[in-house]
């Protein structure tokens, strides 16, 4: 017997035994895509003819099967439901075919089996997992759940409990818990992952026991206790995991046949809700961010030894991030105080790194050790790439950025971490400013996944790749923008906060805003933000901003913001903002409105719904990323919503601003747009929009 397809391969052993390997062709992964389903089912056949004294199910490639091609999803779900549950159908057939072939079967798993390969390795009898791979139903993530009859399978191998655990949270589980488990029968090293199945799978041809094995699969379930529970902790802004949740019982008590039609019933609804179209275009979106990441980053060596000047809490944050991924950084101020803070800031990173069992008191010293506090400006001259850090003023950035040039190597990069700045103001005073560029880190560094890369005007090619490689060798996202007042992020986020200064004036209450804002799905309102960002740090921006866009970002009066900040508050930084923050529980969620908030604004009075309330914060926003857009400030429309998603915290189930445009229609939107023009610039509408409504021309 032999099969040579496209995406895979059918090989006879000397023993009748015949592997099935997968190895799509052109591809660095293995995905169930429609023509790795046709070569599978034409392999299927040809099993099903033929005697065979075993399957074994592996991958040639670093993975086994990262999950269904997920390019092939926007175009499934706009077209209509008989489409969509005959893909369905088709693919449990073949899956229940695979689970029927007259013998044994065992799955190899190696690197990860994820959504339809999870599913896939759940057809066969047994699952031998390589020790360092590991597996997962993510595809409640993407607004959906499993398709190919994972919440069929699953629950008959783990029990219901455990099976909606995966399924709830998506999280890929290591081969220790897939094993305590059951889902996987047996662990073997990477090396020896194939003898090790091979083995089993013999094992069972040698005997009946993997028929009983598959009438497991068959079977109901009894339904276990306080499943409804689970419920209540669930965000039912997202739909997959209560739909997930909903369909459990039925999957449970019915016979399987049964069981998968609630399976294609439950996902055919979820494919059509706004939720899985915004999950899914993020997912597409940030693979595509990705993609050009690693474009730009193309032809450029790693950066063997950094610098950051500034030994803050960002300084120190940036160190950290660069000794925790294994390069060598030095960490420079005028202060010892400073270096003790940013050495203090890094260790307490790696402190939680230990607490989370993700590395050890060694792998802290060692990295650790990759920090150089330093005074002076020895090392800097081996140095490729040099982050400054100091604080946000245009004069003394300017200063330390001339002194640290000459202190670096000719073709060194020096990047300045600013949110605000030009960078080619910045560049003026510099002998090789094609060397430079903006690198603006988001706090808290550790835990904030994006960083700005901003081009100026005389920044080189090679500069760019330099700094969108670091920023890749640091585990961040980096998207190159143009320079302009504010760049990508803060541009956009301000708009918003004009709005709200603007509710506030009409005697909106800002406790209410709040609660409608989180209510939409952002995980602050925006009274809570600006104390948490720091009310001076926010003066000091919108000035920016409305110096950039005067006619737009203006204001009428003084804001609330330099109001309050005009009465000592600083939010968070001094315990006194909008709310006050007296322990470390107000600190994470506020708790009571400050005296000078309440004594500034007055009783609330306005009358305004909670659809208003949101449209006066949001169309600001997102009219504001499609003039980014259409200036070319940001290069696509992905990168955009991916700069909010991971910047701001732009709510995912809403997908980032031109995919919540999108979603509402772009007629919906002018129409809300139009009703608020009277609040000033912020709420027009951009020519290139009104010619897309005309055209129907979509942004993805």
């Amino acid at each position: 017997m032999a099969y040579q397809g496209r995406a895979l391969r059918l090989e006879r052993l000397e023993d009748g035994i015949v592997e099935l390997v997968l190895d799509l062709h052109g591809s660095t992964v293995n995905k169930l895509d429609r023509a790795t389903m046709d070569d599978l089912a034409a392999a299927v056949a040809l099993l099903e003819r033929e005697p065979v004294r075993g399957l074994l199910l592996r991958s040639d490639k670093p993975a086994f099967v990262v999950g269904a091609d997920i390019t092939e999803f926007p175009a499934l779900f706009a077209s209509g439901e008989a489409d969509q549950r005959r893909w369905l159908e088709q693919a449990q057939s073949l899956f229940e075919r695979i689970q029927a072939l007259p013998c044994p079967s065992v799955t190899a798993i190696n690197g990860l089996a994820l959504g339809g390969g999870l599913e896939l390795a759940l057809t066969t009898d047994c699952r031998v997992l390589a020790a360092d791979a590991r597996i997962g139903l993510p595809e409640v993530t993407l607004g959906i759940c499993p398709g190919f009859g994972g919440t069929v399978r699953l629950p008959r191998l783990i029990g219901v409990a455990s099976a909606l655990d995966w399924m709830l949270d998506g999280q890929p589980r290591k081969a220790e818990e897939a094993l305590a488990t059951g889902a996987v029968d047996r662990l073997a090293a990477p090396e020896a992952l194939r003898d090790e199945a091979l083995v089993l799978l013999r094992q069972l041809a040698e005997g009946n026991d993997w028929q009983a094995l598959r009438s497991r699969k068959q079977e109901p379930l009894p339904l276990q206790d306080g499943l409804a529970t689970r419920g209540d902790r669930l965000d039912p802004r997202y739909p997959a995991p209560l739909a997930i949740l909903s369909a459990a019982p039925a999957q449970a008590t019915l016979p399987a046949n049964a069981a998968q039609t609630v399976e294609r019933d439950t996902f055919v609804r979820l494919a059509h809700s706004p939720e899985a179209a915004a999950l899914v275009g993020l997912f597409l979106a940030d693979q595509a961010v990705r993609r050009q990441a690693r474009q730009y980053a193309q032809g450029s060596t790693p950066v063997r030894k950094a610098a950051v000047l500034g030994a803050g809490i960002m300084g120190g944050g940036i160190a950290y991030q660069a000794a925790s991924r294994g390069t060598p950084i030095l960490m420079k101020d005028i202060r010892a105080e400073a270096l003790e803070l940013g050495m203090h800031t890094a260790a307490g990173q790696l402190d939680r790194k230990i607490a989370k069992g993700r590395t050890d008191e060694a792998g802290k010293a060692r990295a650790l050790a990759r920090i150089t506090p330093t005074l002076d400006w020895q090392g800097f001259a081996e140095t490729e790439l040099v982050v400054e850090a100091v604080v946000e003023r245009a004069d003394i950035k300017a200063a330390v950025l001339a002194e640290a040039e000459r202190m670096i190597a000719d073709d060194a990069v020096l990047a300045s971490n600013t949110s605000t700045i030009s960078i080619d103001r910045l560049a003026e005073g510099l002998a090789r400013p094609e060397r430079f560029c903006g690198m603006h880190f988001f706090n808290p560094v550790p835990q904030m996944p994006l960083v700005e890369v901003i081009r100026g005007r005389c920044t080189s090619d090679a500069t760019l790749a330099r700094t969108v490689a670091f920023a890749l060798a640091l585990g961040k996202t980096p998207i190159v923008v143009r320079d302009c007042p504010g760049f990508l992020v803060n541009r956009v986020l301000f708009p918003y906060f004009n709005g709200f200064n603007r509710l506030l004036a009409d005697g909106v209450d800002f406790v209410r805003i709040d609660r409608v804002m989180e209510a939409f799905g952002w995980p602050m309102g925006p009274a809570y933000l600006a104390d948490v960002i720091g009310l001076d740090t926010m003066v000091h921006a919108d000035r920016v901003l409305q110096q950039g866009y005067p006619a737009r970002m203006g204001h009428d009066g003084e804001p609330v913001v330099e109001r309050l900040l005009g009465a000592g508050c600083l939010g968070q930084k001094n315990g006194r903002g909008f709310y006050l923050y007296g322990s470390d529980e107000q600190r994470r969620r506020p708790r009571e409105p400050s005296a000078e908030a309440c004594a500034l604004l007055g009783a609330p009075d306005a009358e305004i719904s909670d659809a208003d309330i949101v449209d006066r914060m949001m169309i600001p926003l997102c009219l504001e990323t499609l003039r980014c857009l259409e200036e070319g400030i940001v290069a696509s429309a992905e990168e955009a919503d991916m700069g909010l998603v991971l910047g701001l915290g732009f709510p995912r189930f809403r997908g980032g601003a031109l995919r919540y445009i999108q979603n509402l229609g772009l007629a919906e939107f002018a129409a809300r747009a139009e009703r608020h023009a009277r609040h000033g610039g912020l709420y027009r509408l951009t020519d290139d929009f009104r010619a897309r409504l005309q055209t129907g021309q979509r942004y993805y």
